[in-house]
């Protein structure tokens, strides 16, 4: 059997939900028998192990844990939210997620209301004073700050940067353009900076458009690259919403993608493989982000010893797909 089995699976062979599991495991009284002997069996079909978190969290006041994300309805943050969602229920906690826009009064109150164990922070727009201030443990995710005295899980940008250009330029691509995302982003200004940095190593000429990782900028910097005399043939875009708004505008504009313009994108959303053409991209490994952040946050709370400001770094990976091909050799209508 599966000797890593999670709740998940337990779930899945029993018909239950993951939150059932946990009950069963944590408080059989209160499950019916026949869900009982279904769980039970389930766990020992698959070999599932419980979590010894959840023992040791037991005293804990909440027993939940808090998300905190920027912009709820971007899709990039599902699979991050179902994978913290099995983890915490492994060790017997609940999770609630919040935007983080809430505004700095609601946003103080967080680490003082008890309503949560610790907190799982998206957001590095944040007044590090606030965020020091609470008194939870906090695991960073996804963005990062440096001024939080907090641990977290994040993608290496730099070197997925590279893989984009490094692609294009394999494709004799020799003027690349970079559809950046919000100016003061933490992502956006790493993808940037490594953007510059990877194309100089190949002495590629640059051209930056600006965006905000959104479909309508991306939209926007198609007109604008349009509009250019000397139009880069291969396009990075720092998010693939961004891409794919990109692509879209510049088909409706007449041109076609990769033969007049390459593209592509950074995170590899659901239905970046789905699109006309399919979307090259760096892949974020979604799940095992949202895995080792929650491993990261609940091991501070069983341990009660958070780790300062360290960060440890996921690789991502690039996906080739149709949007990206070979450099035009002559494109009378780029004159």
């Amino acid at each position: 059997m599966n000797k890593r089995a999670r709740i998940a699976d337990v779930a899945a062979l029993a018909g239950v939900s993951t939150a059932t599991v946990s009950r069963t495991l944590s408080a059989p009284e209160k499950v019916g028998e026949s869900t009982r002997k279904k769980v039970l069996d389930a766990v020992k079909e698959t070999g599932y192990r419980i979590n010894g978190a959840a023992r040791d969290l037991r005293q804990k006041r909440a027993r939940s844990i808090l998300i905190l994300a920027p912009n709820l309805a971007n899709t990039f943050f599902s699979r991050i939210f179902a994978a913290i969602q099995d983890e915490a229920a492994a060790a017997g906690l609940t999770v609630q997620i919040s935007d983080s826009r809430i505004g700095r009064d609601k946003l103080a109150t967080l680490g003082h209301d008890g309503r949560a164990d610790g907190i799982m922070l998206l957001d590095a727009s944040l007044d590090p004073a606030l965020v020091n201030g609470w008194r939870l443990p906090v695991a960073q995710l996804c963005e990062w700050n440096d001024l939080y005295q907090a641990p977290g899980i994040v993608i290496d940008n730099p070197a997925a940067v590279h893989l984009a250009v490094a692609h294009l330029a394999g494709l004799k691509h020799t003027h690349l353009g970079h559809v950046e995302g919000p100016p003061d982003n933490v992502l956006a200004i790493s993808r940037r900076e490594a953007f510059h940095a990877a194309s100089a190593e190949r002495s590629i000429r640059t051209s930056i458009l600006k965006g905000d990782f959104t479909m309508r900028s991306g939209a926007d910097a198609a007109r604008r690259w349009a509009e250019l005399e000397d139009r880069p043939s291969g396009v990075f875009c720092a998010s693939d919403e961004c891409a794919l708004g990109f692509i879209s505008e510049c088909i409706r504009l007449g041109f076609d993608v990769p033969s007049d313009v390459s593209v592509v994108g950074f995170d590899d959303i659901e239905f970046a493989d789905r699109f006309i053409p399919a979307l090259t991209t760096i892949r974020q490994p979604r799940e095992a982000i949202g895995r080792e952040g929650a491993e990261l946050l609940i091991g501070m709370l069983r341990n009660d010893n958070p780790q300062q400001g360290s960060l440890r770094k996921i690789d991502a990976d690039l996906v080739v797909r149709a949007s990206s091909g070979p450099a035009p050799t002559a494109r009378p209508d780029f004159v």
